[in-house]
């Protein structure tokens, strides 16, 4: 029997302990979307204790909480910190299965020196135990950064922001992780929103440019998309229901956001209609500024009615949707490619069931304007366990080139959450040590680090061209 998560934890032969510990376990982390908020790296914050820095807006633990019966109190609601902490600590020990339980113990292990194991009995030792660690100097914010030999940092962040506190910590030289804006227009796309018109007002403003037509919107977001270049931004981000693709004449786009703007109601195909074009606009701004293009899709969002009125969005009530209309994903990136301005793109479908879809949708747009130019984006979310992580990679070698895949992210509000790049790379090398094993690829020591380090971290040093060096 194998030791609790010591060091060779998910590494079952000889191949897949030499390229982890060789190749992968000192190869920095380049965290290119997660939604982490840069005032608290600007501001250097410190936690108070274990509760604040490991259950704050974390929906993954919120959930299984109230699976184990915790009452709301304890999870999202005026409970004390202490007895929250012991809640979850209660919870895990019945986590069997589940990544929530592999990554407490990870960042118990990393950050706090704490090897044994997490449980109610256990709770008031570790308890005290971290928060007198989190106490000391580099358990801030920036501290755990540097800790976690991250490189580079991007947020995730909407047109009307002011960027301020990514500027703030450009200029300062002590602080040498780059932390940069991702673009996420959602709001300014979701024309069927109630706070469409509001939102609209604001856009306006920040850009100081009245939105009287969709003319004027695309104009406002090329401004603000021209602000967020200047501050350093290389990708966009989308998170949609499913990629639609209805087309519509230029004057029946036009037709439609009038419409909106005089609070006419709109049909649901006129809505998909504006999303398509919307979406095409911005891709071709993409392709102009050579960013990347990331289009998550596959969700069902807010299904418990009662407990989205109490506590709002992110909270723990989306599940994984239908699966996408493949047809419609094909023919945007086909509206796109005919005019050669397709940009570089990754592509996360929340359901499964789609990664044989992506993989061989991939081949149909890849050329020359960079190597991987289309993407099969890592195991999301509720698929970012074991399981989910190795079927991805599979589907993805079986189907593409696993060998220019850009690997991992956190997609976490935590800062504790660079150990899931450890947990992923202990799942990749114990993945292809196999094969390895297995005389599926051969013993190729340089082949085998090049394709180690690229995942981990070369490969997307590359694909968003960062100003970072390679490994």
């Amino acid at each position: 029997m194998k030791k609790f998560m010591d060091k060779d934890f998910l590494l079952n032969n000889d191949v897949a302990v030499e390229l982890y510990h060789n190749y992968a376990k000192h190869t920095p982390i380049l965290d290119y979307h997660c939604h982490i908020n840069p005032q608290e790296i600007a501001e250097d914050k410190k936690f108070e204790n274990m509760t604040q820095v490991w259950l704050g807006g974390d929906h993954y633990k919120w959930r299984q909480m109230r699976s184990n019966g915790v009452a709301e109190e304890f999870v999202t609601g005026k409970a004390s910190d202490r007895e929250k902490f012991q809640k979850w600590a209660e919870t895990l020990e019945k986590a069997i299965g589940n990544p929530l339980y592999h990554w407490s113990h990870l960042e118990l292990q990393r950050y706090f020196d704490y090897f044994g194991v997490l449980n109610g009995d256990t709770a008031e030792e570790v308890w005290n135990l971290c928060n007198a660690k989190l106490q000391e100097t580099n358990m801030s914010v920036r501290g755990l950064i540097k800790q976690s030999n991250v490189t580079l940092i991007c947020t995730t962040d909407d047109p009307i922001d002011s960027l301020k506190w990514h500027k703030k910590i450009a200029a300062d030289e002590d602080f040498t992780v780059q932390v940069l804006p991702a673009w996420r227009p959602d709001r300014a796309i979701n024309i069927e929103k109630s706070d469409f018109l509001d939102y609209l007002e604001d856009l306006s403003k920040v850009a100081g440019l009245a939105i009287h037509s969709i003319a004027d919107l695309k104009k406002v977001l090329c401004l603000r998309m021209d602000f967020f270049e200047e501050c350093g931004c290389k990708l966009s981000d989308h998170g949609l229901d499913f990629v639609m693709y209805v087309p519509a004449t230029v004057e029946e786009v036009a037709e439609i956001f009038y419409k909106r703007l005089l609070k006419e109601t709109i049909s649901k195909q006129e809505e998909l209609a504006f999303k398509t074009a919307m979406l095409q606009f911005l891709a071709k701004e993409y392709h102009k500024r050579d960013w990347v293009m990331q289009l998550h899709y596959g969700g069902k969002r807010n299904n418990n009615t009662l407990q989205f009125r109490k506590l709002g969005p992110d909270t723990g009530y989306d599940c994984i949707g239908n699966t996408a209309p493949a047809a419609q994903l094909a023919d945007f990136l086909d509206s796109l490619a005919t005019t050669a301005q397709l940009p570089k793109t990754i592509l996360y479908s929340l359901n499964p069931n789609d990664d044989g879809v992506i993989g061989t949708m991939l081949g149909c747009f890849q050329d020359a304007q960079a190597i991987g130019k289309i993407q099969q984006g890592s195991a999301w979310w509720f698929n970012d366990h074991k399981v989910g992580m190795e079927n991805q990679m599979i589907s993805l070698g079986n189907l593409g080139l696993l060998g220019n895949f850009v690997g991992m992210l956190t997609d976490s509000r935590s800062f504790l959450s660079y150990t899931r790049h450890e947990y992923f790379r202990r799942i990749l090398c114990n993945l292809i040590g196999t094969w390895v094993e297995y005389g599926e690829y051969p013993k190729d020591d340089k082949a085998l680090a090049a394709i180690i380090k690229g995942i981990s971290y070369n490969n997307a040093v590359d694909y968003f061209c960062f100003d970072l060096t390679r490994v």
